[in-house]
């Protein structure tokens, strides 16, 4: 007999137990007046009083009152961009985040099958769970080559035989809906393996969002409450995010009584280390849906029961005997103020104090110094002759949030080049790709709504594309931007009359800072300040620049081949006839 049957009957003492707090059962939406008992890191029992099963060595909390919830659940998160979660997971932990889903298109972009590997090593030591999706971006051929080859793909469909991996990461639609597609081998071994398929499906409704149904399981997509009912009418479990992207609570507070709490799940989509130190993790996000208007005990069950049971993460979401002992002791349900935590039967967190700091790790050799672009002066040059007999190109308008549209702008013409014409709103773009596989080539187009005046930025951090972008007013600059970001190994660089005035290095693989979160929040919050310094007026200038190349918004978009015009599935090039 197990020892937590011993303790379930009464028979043998427990590790640890909590009492005197209100219990939260998800499968009911109740609160009831139950103990804790865990034993060997499981939950053993929820017995009335737990007296029985107290011994000796029996660690007792007296939860005086407080709620007692289950485990935060980030049902879609990106933990291998912008901050490794070595460096961030006692934070997420504060806030009660003690399972993560996250997706792995910055490493494994990058590095493939080796790179979603390298994510499971560097977070399997920590005290927090990690379930993973693997990569379609690598076998994605809509408007370029697959980065993957055979063998790449084998190995991609491979690790959906791996317990820590719960699927296929966020495929677009319009790679998949109407068109065949290499990423269909990835979904097909999916089902095979009883995994999810992860969808993205933004601007996807009416009959291709029922083509897409047919493909995918969940969607992080929808911003409007019909929005999100298509999607549940469809068979699509809908899963809400607020975070550093996006808050897409409202529609979620607006769709929650026409389909039931039990169909929703809640996310972050990423948080940046600034609004992880100012407002948490799922925490955050719970607070923001019981602030919209969802009851506690809905927003509770869409992050922790629902996600688990969408994954399949039959040992978390509840606290029901047999499963993992993570545990939240909460003293205000409207606030949603943490005060201890146990993940995996560890007290990592109690009376506020958190117990567990961060920790190093060392990837692959070659997941360092992975940037190598080009940066000589050809790299961004635009002849005269790739305008019309006006002197229009076609360009990238930014427009709201990450969207962007076609547009044709009159850039300034020097020595038989075109150049940026920032008096009139025209700068340069360019997008380099930076793959391990590839020459460091790219595409340089123009871009307007941007506002930049003077000087040049550059970053690594490019949605869902393994490249360099860099966007100037100033051909030098621009080109001084990218050579620094080259220098630092991917992350980011801003310049002005020919000084790097901030920057932020993302030394493991281009995606990410292994700094501590406080040092990378800094450098993050100078890179926006100097950005804004060189004119740029727009809401959020690095997560709009960041976008630029993600075709997963179906506007125009940035290749390293030319512009994506996604709704028609092309690629366009300068020429605006």
């Amino acid at each position: 007999m197990k020892r937590t049957q011993a303790v379930a009957l009464g028979e043998a003492p427990a590790d640890l137990v909590i009492t005197g707090g209100r219990v939260f059962l998800p499968e009911t939406g109740e609160f009831r007046a139950l103990d804790v008992a865990i034993c060997d890191n499981e939950v053993a029992a929820l017995p009335d009083d737990a007296d029985d099963v107290i011994g000796e060595n029996t660690r007792v909390i007296d939860a005086d009152g407080r709620a007692v919830l289950p485990g935060f659940i980030d049902a879609h998160t990106h933990v291998d961009t912008v901050q490794t979660l070595e460096n961030a997971y006692h934070y997420a932990l504060e806030g009660g985040t003690t399972t993560v889903v996250t997706e792995t298109s910055g490493l494994g972009g990058a590095f493939g099958a080796e790179g979603v590997e390298a994510l499971l090593a560097a977070t399997s030591y920590l005290p927090i769970t990690v379930k993973a999706t693997v990569p379609p971006q690598p076998l994605a051929d809509t408007f370029e080559e697959p980065r993957a080859d055979e063998d790449e793909a084998e190995a991609l469909a491979e690790l959906l035989a791996d317990d820590r991996i719960v699927g296929v990461g966020e495929t677009d639609w319009i790679h998949v809906v109407g068109r065949d597609s290499p990423i269909e081998r990835l979904h097909e071994r999916a089902e095979r393996e009883g995994k999810r398929s992860c969808g993205h499906g933004a601007g996807c409704d009416g009959a291709k969002l029922s083509a897409f149904a047919g493909v995918v399981d969940n969607d992080h997509e929808a911003i409007t409450a019909d929005g999100i009912v298509e999607r549940v009418e469809r068979g699509i479990h809908a899963i809400g995010r607020y975070g550093s992207i996006r808050d897409d609570v409202e529609a979620v507070a607006g769709a929650v009584d026409r389909v039931g709490a039990a169909e929703l799940s809640l996310s972050t989509d990423g948080m940046w280390p600034r609004k992880l130190l100012d407002e948490g993790l799922m925490d955050a996000v719970v607070r923001r849906t019981i602030e919209a208007g969802v009851d506690p005990a809905d927003a509770i069950r869409m992050a922790t029961l629902n996600p688990a049971r969408h994954f399949g993460l039959d040992d978390r979401g509840s606290l029901a005997p047999g499963n993992a002992a993570d545990v939240l002791l909460v003293d205000d349900l409207e606030s949603v103020n943490v005060t201890t935590v146990i993940s995996g039967g560890e007290v990592v967190v109690h009376n506020n104090e958190v117990r567990v700091a961060p920790r190093s790790h060392e990837y692959p050799d070659r997941f360092y110094d992975a940037v190598d672009v080009r940066t000589d002066p050809d790299a961004f040059r635009v002849p005269a002759d790739a305008a019309d007999a006006e002197g229009h190109v076609r360009a990238i308008q930014l427009g709201e949030g990450l969207l962007s549209h076609e547009t044709t702008v009159e850039p300034a013409e020097v020595d038989g080049e075109l150049r940026a014409a920032p008096e009139r709103d025209v700068a340069k773009v360019a997008l380099l790709d930076r793959h391990p596989d590839a020459d460091g080539s790219g595409f340089t187009g123009f871009l307007t709504g941007y506002g930049i005046e003077r000087g040049g930025v550059a970053t690594s951090m490019t949605m869902e594309a393994t490249g360099v972008l860099a966007v100037g007013a100033d051909d030098a600059d621009l080109r001084a931007a990218v050579e620094r970001v080259n220098e630092l190994g991917g992350g980011w660089a801003v310049v002005r009359d020919g000084d790097v005035i901030a920057e932020l290095p993302y030394r493991v693989a281009g995606c990410a800072a292994d700094l501590e979160v406080e040092e990378t929040a800094k450098l993050l919050d100078a890179a926006e300040n100097a950005v804004r310094s060189l004119g740029v007026g727009v809401e959020r200038p690095l997560v709009s620049l960041a976008s630029l190349p993600f075709v997963g918004v179906p506007t125009m978009k940035l290749t390293t081949s030319g512009y994506a015009d996604v709704v028609r599935r092309e690629l366009v090039g300068l020429d605006p006839d």
